[in-house]
């Protein structure tokens, strides 16, 4: 028998609390019951959104949450700011290409944050631009990009909204939507939210019904309005992902048992204890030191070693799931996870099934050390 660990960035282990509520016998999305639940599952979402705009819930991937923020707040043609340092900044600008909008596409390395005098100085060279679109945290190359600088410079702007990609931010990250000036966040069961895969949130400000109030482009099943109208009856427009709202609401309270606060300040001290152990094995992180976010710890492979076979040892030896690199970085970097319902002992259990993997692998070092390094940081507080 090989008792296995999930240490990925999505999807997340999900707590047994959520596995035996989403065990009950289901129930039926237009009843009474469902609707108080419902309502329960919103009103939870504002709290870890940090919000009192609009919040919409929907049956689908992050993806599926993305496009419905483009479809709704743009028309064809719309010139909009794409901010890009990862695999997700990438989608965001496949997702508006697709649907004909103008991209100011820009790009950073993978290993840099988003600068946002670059948005400041871009704005002022195109005026009439209807959006902004960057990624918090960037799950592809652990970094973190400052939405609250670049709220400050969206913010005032009338006509300009601010989309913020926060599907492996929000429950890791501070991310606070009103005071920063965020139009719309987004984020995804499957990651800080302790769920299985199949639902999505956005936040939606005044400025972003006013965006849409404007836009042209086709919508259906993500028309926003369509939520919101059913939203205001405890009720969705189509069938919900009936046991996942159920569950939410349990993971919801555990959120608020531990206090937002208290859940962000938790996965710092794992992504702190996470790079003192690797780098205590002499490994490199990827992500900047200025950008590191808290879901999700990249390291470059070490020269002369396997990197796609760290993953696959890992896995299959040790029953430690963690994540390999993206497009240009496949085998080249791997991941990390510790986003959502992680202890100290997850991230013990891994670096010690990394550092077996990498003995075997021939790489060298004093077997120990990465343990340590972050065992030192736990006992620190």
């Amino acid at each position: 028998m090989q008792k296995k660990y999930l240490m990925t960035p999505g999807p997340t282990p999900v707590p047994a609390e959520v596995m035996l509520t989403m065990a009950a016998p289901i129930i039926h999305h237009r009843t009474p019951d469902f609707s108080a639940a419902f309502k329960q599952s919103v009103e939870g979402l504002k709290y870890v959104f940090q919000t009192e705009s609009d919040v919409l819930l929907f049956a689908c991937s992050g993806t599926g949450v993305m496009e419905s923020a483009i479809v709704n707040c743009f028309s064809a043609g719309d010139t909009v700011i794409v901010t890009r340092n990862g695999k997700f900044g990438d989608r965001q600008k496949q997702i508006c290409e697709t649907y004909g909008l103008n991209v100011i596409d820009l790009a950073y390395e993978w290993t840099e944050t988003v600068k946002p005098a670059d948005i400041k100085a871009a704005l002022d060279a195109n005026p009439g631009v209807r959006g902004v679109i960057v990624t918090q945290s960037e799950t592809s190359s652990g970094v973190l990009n400052d939405v609250k600088a670049i709220g400050e410079i969206v913010g005032p702007l009338e006509d300009t909204v601010l989309i913020v990609d926060s599907i492996t931010g929000i429950g890791a990250v501070d991310c606070k939507t009103d005071e920063w000036n965020l139009d719309v966040v987004m984020t995804g069961s499957q990651k800080g939210l302790m769920l299985p895969p199949g639902l999505a949130a956005c936040t939606v400000s005044k400025k972003a019904w006013k965006a849409y109030e404007r836009s042209t482009l086709p919508k259906y099943y993500f028309d926003w309005m369509k939520y919101q109208k059913n939203v205001a009856k405890d009720t969705t427009p189509f069938t919900p992902a009936v046991t996942l709202v159920l569950g939410l609401n349990q993971a919801l309270d555990m959120m608020r048992d531990e206090g937002i606060e208290n859940t962000i300040a938790r996965h710092s001290r794992l992504a702190k204890a996470t790079r003192a152990g690797v780098e205590a094995l002499g490994l490199k992180l990827f992500a900047p030191e200025d950008g590191r976010g808290s879901a999700v710890t990249p390291v470059w492979v070490p020269e002369g070693v396997d990197g796609k076979a760290i993953v696959k040892i890992m896995k299959d030896k040790h029953g430690v799931t963690i994540a390999g690199g993206q497009d240009d970085y496949a085998g080249r970097i791997f991941r990390i996870g510790h986003l959502g319902y992680f202890g100290e002992f997850d991230i013990i259990t891994t670096l010690a099934a990394l550092e077996m993997t990498l003995a075997e692998l021939g790489y060298e070092f004093e077997p120990g050390t990465g343990i340590k390094g972050a065992e030192l940081v736990f006992m620190e507080g």
